[in-house]
């Protein structure tokens, strides 16, 4: 009698949390998918330059003919939050593939041919490891002259350790599968065997952290700008729009900063939504064990 009041319980509870993950799915495709059309759309539809200075505009608050208002020197902020938003996701995208190559080539390189070499590379990923991505970051930015490339070059080298080893652990267990002992006991050289079995069945967990490395990309760069040390001040970046407006803010200006932050922040969780929701897809134990 308990087991049959307990059991529709937890059909209760399953179904909210069913209901809850599809909420938030929709929730994220539909952000992402208007952050993808601002980013197209709103450059020709409005018909001003992100870069002209009108002194006599500046520090507008949000109204109809500026409604995001304008900077400390009269600048559209929604131009200048949308062309931010382009950069930001430019090297966003652009880093997380970076870094998801080099992270699957060597993850999978040392999960296959094990030994001193697999052991070898995992003591330079602990040694990289040990080290604060944004400090390495840094020192490598600080290496080129103020840039896009710079910065994407700066996160994708900091922020393939976590894919190697992802993709490493995956190579692992797959190694003790049977197909796998097949197909080396058939005469398949380990090339073979990496290239036509191990690496197709690794690629849906290296894309999954692609997507997710992507919001982790953004605000590296973002800090970086924030900083100084990634693009040039006069570009447009979310970061250097934060940066710049830290004096407004102070002085009671509150849009210069929020809506840059509001840029960076939502489209960064949305993002990472889908990404959560893909991993619970591709990984169903995973996903049973959130519906406990």
């Amino acid at each position: 009698m308990a087991e049959t009041a307990v059991e529709p319980r937890w059909r209760s509870y399953g179904t909210r949390r069913r209901s809850t993950r599809t909420v938030r799915v929709r929730t994220s495709v539909a952000l992402v998918a208007v952050t993808v059309l601002a980013v197209l759309l709103v450059p020709p539809l409005i018909q001003l330059d992100q870069q002209a200075v009108d002194l006599a505009l500046k520090l507008q608050p949000p109204s109809w003919a500026h409604p995001f208002g304008t900077d400390d020197v009269g600048r559209d902020l929604l131009l200048r939050c949308v062309y931010g938003l382009r950069v930001s996701l430019f090297v966003g995208v652009v880093a997380a593939l970076t870094a998801t190559v080099i992270g699957t080539a060597v993850g999978a390189t040392a999960g296959a041919l094990g030994g001193w070499f697999d052991r070898g590379v995992m003591r330079l990923v602990d040694t990289f490891s040990s080290v604060p991505h944004l400090l390495l970051g840094i020192f490598i930015v600080a290496l080129f002259r103020p840039g896009v490339w710079p910065v994407v070059v700066s996160v994708g080298l900091t922020h393939w350790l976590s894919t190697a080893r992802i993709v490493r652990a995956e190579v692992l267990s797959l190694r003790s599968r049977p197909y796998i002992d097949a197909a080396v006991s058939g005469g398949a050289s380990r090339w073979r065997v990496a290239v036509r079995h191990l690496l197709p069945a690794v690629l849906p967990q290296a894309a999954l952290a692609a997507v997710l490395m992507v919001p982790h990309a953004m605000w590296h760069e973002s800090a970086l700008s924030f900083l100084g040390l990634g693009l040039p001040s006069h570009m447009a970046s979310l970061g250097n729009l934060i940066q710049t407006a830290r004096g407004s803010l102070l002085a009671g200006q509150w849009w210069p900063t929020l809506f840059p932050g509001l840029f960076l922040v939502v489209p960064t969780l949305a993002i990472a939504g889908l990404a959560g929701a893909w991993r619970e897809r591709i990984n169903p134990r995973r996903r049973s064990e959130l519906m406990l």
